[in-house]
């Protein structure tokens, strides 16, 4: 090995040790300024912080969600078969209809001339037993005459005259009169379903058909909606609904813009629990200005109360219904009925008034655990 080579060696073992005590020193130093963790105040007890308890009657608000149907809907639907006459582009999503307006009308020409057939059938049947009606019961004739002579074949066939006797009424159905009567009424109910009028004031919210489109037997045409009133379907725990009763106010609001609310009610219950989710609906009817069919509501149900209970953070319950509690020296646990729960609270009874509840869980708790209460406030 060269005189150089030996040179670079030294150095390098030098540079090395200068490193390493230099790591040693700054270890040292940062070992040093960590800082110390503060000294219990008693011993080896653990500050907690407690809450006295103070049984009272605390209500009960029921949050929830649901969208808006409108409470008056029709779903229209084709009864007969014909072509779609022109309404000058009425039937269209977003129109409004005031009640008994038309809103749709299907061609009925060739029915209503099978319907006229049939009443001046009629006419002739009632006519040519005018003749045995004067002979064998003329205490009737004048009001089969009457009714001949009114007869119009052009409108809706008026109720037959009321038979004096079995044997008249025997004598008018072997003519075929009252067969033929009955049939020329449900043809006239069958014609009236060729116009379809609004049953209420609303607005047309869809439509699937056109004038000029052939419309047959159970097609939809469309749907009608009354939109002043609104229903809003909303899931509540199965355990809550001893809570809610038919008739209590709600307060909903849009979904993240609570200032802008409604007023409305609960109007029915249902008694079927969803097993998946373990909720029954509750019907809630809101009405007011700025709601619209669709919209994705909260609702507020202020419920009935719930006496001689207190309300702790849902932190703090153990198991689902223990909690702590201390003399001020130790901690114990002790079980509790809860009542209600909300997102971050929930109300149980079975505490006594003065005892002190942990409201905040220190870390590793157990019972028997000795505990120094704070004096900072909460």
């Amino acid at each position: 090995m060269t005189v150089r080579q030996v040179i670079q060696t030294i150095a390098t073992i030098a540079l090395s040790i200068g490193f390493v005590a230099g790591g040693v020193v700054v270890a040292k130093k940062l070992a040093g300024s960590k800082p110390s963790l503060p000294k219990s105040t008693q011993g080896g007890a653990a500050t907690i912080f407690t809450k006295t308890v103070k049984n009272e009657s605390i209500p009960i608000d029921i949050s929830a969600t649901g969208s808006l149907l409108a409470l008056n809907r029709v779903d229209l639907f084709s009864e007969v078969q014909g072509v779609m006459l022109s309404d000058g582009g009425k039937f269209k999503a977003g129109n409004r209809f005031s009640t008994g307006q038309a809103l749709v009308s299907i061609n009925s020409a060739d029915f209503r001339a099978n319907l006229m057939s049939q009443r001046s059938n009629l006419l002739n049947l009632i006519t040519a037993a005018l003749a045995d009606i004067r002979l064998d019961f003329p205490d009737s004739f004048e009001k089969w005459n009457s009714y001949a002579k009114a007869f119009d074949v052009n409108t809706t066939v008026a109720e037959l005259p009321k038979h004096a006797s079995d044997q008249e009424k025997m004598f008018i159905s072997g003519r075929n009169i009252l067969s033929t009567y009955y049939g020329i009424k449900n043809a006239e109910l069958v014609l009236a379903k060729y116009n379809i009028s609004a049953p209420f004031n609303g607005v047309l919210t869809e439509a699937s058909v056109t004038p000029g489109t052939v419309i047959r037997p159970g097609q939809k045409l469309g749907s009608f909606i009354d939109p002043s009133v609104f229903e809003m379907e909303t899931p509540v725990n199965s355990s809550m609904i001893k809570f809610l009763k038919v008739g209590q106010k709600v307060t909903v609001s849009a979904t993240g813009n609570s200032q802008k609310s409604w007023e409305g009610r609960v109007i029915r219950i249902n008694n079927l629990i969803d097993p998946s989710t373990q909720t029954r609906n509750a019907y809630l009817q809101v009405s007011g200005n700025g709601l619209e069919e669709g919209m994705f509501l909260e609702a507020s149900i202020a419920a009935s109360e719930i006496d001689n209970a207190t309300e702790l953070p849902r932190s703090i319950l153990m198991s689902g219904n223990q909690v702590y509690v201390t003399d001020g020296k130790t901690l114990q646990q002790q079980q509790v009925e809860p009542l209600y729960f909300t997102k971050e609270t929930v109300i149980v009874g079975g505490l006594t008034n003065g005892t002190q509840v942990l409201t905040k869980m220190p870390p590793s708790a157990y019972p028997g655990m000795e505990v120094v209460i704070s004096e900072i406030a909460k």
